[in-house]
């Protein structure tokens, strides 16, 4: 009777399996973790820890109880410079369309406009900028691209009064304590076997979430171990805590679509298949990209600046210590005194304050200050050293300081290239960030192709801020072929960039074939320029261009009135070019014919009158 009520159910047995596979790959990236924790405490200004023989982090002690261990933390900067330079990527997302269709073209306009609402509305500047800061010191970072059905817009009440949302995408930083892969010696995420995402969340979370009650525990926030103590070392503790482990599977011949498995505690949280059609061709991925500082050959995880950074700051604090010892010693000098002629205890305690009167034994010998020199001028030149190979190795450098030639340049153009070589050995950092923002932006349509299944609205502010509307559902979204629409260069200044647009001005690029700044492009200008209040007015020629392609999209099940008002001209060229693009069947065709006949007959009607009037004005001058 015993043995059966010992014996575990399926669902037990596999959150044991979970369980049991999420500690040994905690226990194979130990090091790594207390890797990334030294780095962080480097920044920090914690600069004298490391580990001790079983691997746990530890505080150096101090060789001579009055030795210095001031911190002088040329890291902290370093990694501002790096984080500054890199904070200028952040290029607009925009869709390519399949074909020149007319249907292509509208879904290219559409997930553009998805994507541009998305960076908006979800913060995706500040996403980016907390993963970069984790990659910079950890190396490696992560973003999470999740659909939450309790997001988007409120499209009504429950009948407990509760607010009913239509959904919408969530895209998250994750650090790289959270993510274990199944091998470390893949680089590539989609490589993995599989996934482990870990992470503490409150019991309460976890019951709002899943439904199953969980009595909690101390966890530990970085290892995502339980907590026992310790000693006192371990200082990131939280109180009624589960680890929430999600492993990912990636699909095979036995699981087509994955699998994902979720447990707690020692209980099944939820078990069943990939939860996203993420990946191309209908398949289903994982729902992370990563991000790399550094990436390493045959290593999961990059590699980060501090870790190259570290062993010059420990010599570099080790040098400025010494050197302040060493002036101490020439300020407050070293005493030689003769055995038992002074009270050594006064003099120790006292020191040799100014005006001091030392009594000593008559017949011995008075205490003398030794001659300890000057300061070595080994000091200054190591400390010189150490400076210039902080700066070649961070990849933030000076260039006054680093370029002792460079006095003699007086070039725009000469010291244009120097700032473009000293920010080449960040383009390693650039292109994976530029991959991860790609990246992310496929992944936010794919979701909304996926679960944005009933018709909802997006309101859009496009070309010139003109307020667009789009009544769309997931099936709308056909083109995921997302690029950058303007290459960010870490080296372009604002002022560059605006003494390049009015070059560009200057040599006519702008201009129409007559000559003249269309309203288009003036207000296009102006706010590249950062003076978008002041492009107020309407580019008529725009408008009628859009209103020109809902008609196309209109006829295709009707026909549609020729208004007064239209640019009739526009309207041709426009419904010409859906007519030569799109595979149309008769009827439509008949309807776009008809439609264009008549914008012909209205410019012919307004020739007439217009020759009419030219011939009265004739005959009155007459």
């Amino acid at each position: 009777m015993s043995d059966l009520k010992n014996e575990k159910t399926p669902e037990e047995l596999l959150a044991a399996e979970v369980e049991q596979d999420f500690i040994r790959r905690r226990n194979e990236r130990k090091q790594l973790e207390r890797g990334w924790q030294i780095n962080m405490n480097f920044v920090c200004g914690n600069q004298y820890c490391d580990l001790d023989s079983s691997g746990e982090l530890c505080e150096e002690d101090k060789r001579y109880f009055w030795q210095s261990r001031r911190v002088f933390n040329h890291i902290a900067p370093a990694m501002d410079i790096r984080l500054s330079k890199l904070s200028r990527i952040r290029p607009s997302l925009v869709v390519r369309a399949a074909s020149e269709d007319e249907s292509d073209r509208f879904s290219a306009s559409l997930a553009s406009a998805l994507l541009s609402a998305a960076q908006e509305d979800l913060d995706i500047d500040g996403v980016i900028s907390s993963a970069t800061l984790w990659s910079e010191i950890c190396g490696t970072a992560f973003y999470k691209v999740m659909w939450n059905a309790e997001g988007g817009k409120a499209v009504g009440v429950s009948a407990d009064g509760k607010k009913l949302r239509e959904g919408g995408v969530t895209v998250a930083a994750v650090s790289p304590f959270e993510i274990y892969p199944l091998s470390l010696s893949v680089e590539h995420l989609c490589d993995q076997p599989s996934i482990i995402h870990a992470k503490a969340l409150p019991v309460e979370e976890i019951y709002a979430l899943y439904g199953v009650k969980l009595a909690g525990r101390d966890v530990d926030e970085f290892s995502l171990a339980p907590f026992t103590g310790n000693g006192g070392k371990t200082t990131a503790v939280k109180h009624g805590y589960e680890i929430v482990i999600e492993r990912y599977e990636r699909p095979d011949a036995e699981r087509l679509n994955g699998r994902l498995t979720v447990a707690a505690g020692g209980k099944l949280l939820y078990d069943g298949e990939l939860p996203y059609v993420n990946g191309t061709d209908g398949d289903r991925e994982y729902p992370f990209v990563k991000q790399t500082s550094i990436p390493l050959a045959g290593s999961f995880f990059g590699a980060s600046v501090v870790e190259r950074l570290i062993p010059l700051q420990r010599a570099y604090n080790a040098v400025k210590n010494r050197k302040h010892e060493f002036m101490n010693r020439l300020a407050l000098g070293v005493a030689a005194v003769e055995d038992g002629s002074v009270d050594v205890d006064e003099l120790a305690e006292d020191g040799l304050e100014p005006g001091k009167i030392i009594v000593y034994r008559q017949g011995s010998n008075p205490p003398e200050i030794l001659d300890a020199g000057g300061v070595p001028e080994e000091f200054a030149k190591e400390e010189t050293n150490l400076l210039a190979e902080f700066m070649q190795i961070s990849g933030a450098s000076d260039l006054k300081d680093s370029y002792s030639g460079l006095s003699g340049i007086t070039s725009a153009t000469g010291l244009q290239l120097l700032i473009e070589q000293d920010d080449r050995r960040l383009d390693v950092t650039y292109a994976s960030i530029k991959r991860a923002v790609k990246q992310i932006g496929r992944y936010i349509l794919r979701l909304y192709r996926q679960f944005a299944t009933d018709l909802r609205l997006l309101r859009y502010a496009g070309k010139n801020n003109v307020l667009s509307l789009y009544y769309f559902k997931g099936s709308d979204i056909s083109s995921d072929d997302v690029v950058l629409e303007a290459e960010s260069e870490v080296n372009t200044t604002p002022a560059q960039k605006r003494n390049t647009i009015y070059e560009i001005l200057d040599k006519g690029l702008f201009t129409d074939d007559n000559g003249k700044l269309s309203v288009s492009a003036k207000n296009r200008l102006l706010e590249l320029l950062g003076y978008a209040s002041l492009a107020g007015e309407r580019d008529l020629g725009e408008l009628n261009r859009a209103r020109a392609g809902e008609e196309n999209l209109k006829m295709r099940t009707g026909t549609v009135e020729v208004k007064e008002y239209d640019d009739h001209v526009t309207h041709v060229t426009e419904h010409t070019a859906f007519l030569l693009s799109e595979e149309l069947d008769g009827e439509t065709e008949k309807r776009i014919c008809a439609h264009i006949a008549c914008h012909k007959q209205r410019i012919r009607d307004g020739q007439t009158d217009k020759n009419d009037n030219n011939k009265d004005e004739n005959t009155e001058v007459r």
